[in-house]
């Protein structure tokens, strides 16, 4: 109760705005005074603030209490429109709004359409009271209570529609930097990993250093396995999109022969290649690489590009040793490589018999960027 209490005290029912517009139109609504009769006024004044008091806790209530307002001002309107009418019907349009607005787009509207049921069967009742207040009473209901919080509601799916929106640009921009780090950042490592595992076989060290060189290999190979599993929760289950890269393929390829990789590049077809393609032939060699230093250091790779007139096809290639490696991000690279080389327009095969390991990637020159 004490929670309710603090949480009441900190939220209003109603925003500023609507606090003070909902007191200006009601003091217009007191100076009538003159006009109406003691019970006609303080029901014209207490509607309204029963109304917002419930608005927050019983909405459905607070809106009950409007429509029977909105119908009952029926019986004071004529032939003219009195000013304190007018502003009761404006205040009344207010509550009907932000009762609207506080309705999640999600939420079921049949309460609220029972409730403008039995608001339409009092203004048909009416008609035994005073006769022709029954139209007037069912027009007040739909001009204060019903369209207001329909346009209420209406803010509210757009408010949230804009929120959805921007939650998606948010999870694209998380898949964005999932794809920056497992490109890059695994990348880097898998060739640190492999400088690490040629120092270790180097024959002029010595013992206690190469122990040493033993323990980088290993820690930046456990330093790719966790970037894959940050990786996947970045991603969220979302392909990562392409983007641009500062170097081509044959500056990858030949970052990746100096590093130690017995590595080689075929080309056949015009250089260079179209820029989305570059971009998307770039990722593909570069995952197709750290693969095969995760999995079969020391092999031999050959990346051989065939640049067509419509299309690009890149196979990368390496032999296994007899017992190929097994890392925990394997799997998790090649299945986003799949789906971005798919959401490109391209396809990727994976080829493996006992002796070689194949990813054969056909980008077509007409693809997405």
């Amino acid at each position: 109760m004490r929670n309710s209490g603090r949480t009441w005290s900190r939220k209003p029912p109603a925003p500023p705005w609507a606090l003070t517009s909902l007191a200006a139109l009601l003091a217009v609504v007191a100076l009538a005074h003159g006009e109406l009769g003691g019970w006609a006024l303080a029901g014209a004044l207490s509607a309204p603030v029963v109304a917002v008091v419930l608005l927050a806790r019983c909405p459905l209530v607070s809106l009950g209490v409007c429509a029977a307002t909105a119908v009952a001002t029926a019986l004071a309107v004529h032939d003219s429109v009195p000013p304190w009418s007018a502003a009761l019907g404006v205040a009344l349009c207010v509550i009907g709004f932000l009762a609207g607005r506080g309705t999640p787009g999600s939420a079921s509207v049949v309460p609220v359409f029972a409730v403008f049921a039995v608001g339409a069967v009092l203004a048909v009742l009416l008609v035994l009271v005073e006769e022709g207040s029954g139209g007037t009473g069912l027009l007040l209901l739909v001009l204060v209570v019903v369209l207001p919080w329909f346009l209420g509601r209406s803010v509210r799916q757009q408010t949230e529609l804009a929120a959805a929106a921007a939650e998606r640009v948010h999870l694209r921009e998380r898949a964005r930097i999932a794809h920056d780090m497992h490109d890059t950042l695994g990348h880097e490592l898998s060739l640190l990993a492999l400088r690490a595992g040629a120092l270790e076989i180097a024959p002029d060290i010595d013992v206690r250093h190469r122990a040493v060189v033993a323990q980088l290999r290993a820690a930046a190979g456990t330093a790719t396995d966790r970037l894959a599993d940050i990786v996947a929760v970045l991603r969220d289950g979302e392909p990562a999109p392409l983007h641009p890269v500062s170097e081509h393929v044959e500056d990858l390829v030949e970052r990746a022969a100096h590093a130690g990789m017995a590595v080689s590049l075929e080309w056949s077809g015009p250089r260079p290649l179209p820029p989305a393609v570059d971009r998307a032939a770039h990722g593909v060699v570069q995952e197709a690489l750290t693969n095969a230093v995760k999995h079969a250091a020391g092999s031999a790779v050959r990346v051989k590009v065939v640049n067509a007139e419509a299309e690009t096809a890149v196979t990368v290639t390496n032999t296994l040793p007899p017992r190929p490696l097994r890392g925990a991000g394997g799997r998790v690279g090649l299945a986003a490589l799949r789906e971005r080389v798919r959401s490109f327009g391209g396809t990727l095969d994976i080829n493996r018999d006992d002796h070689t390991f194949e990813v054969v990637a056909v980008l077509p020159h007409e693809g997405k960027p």
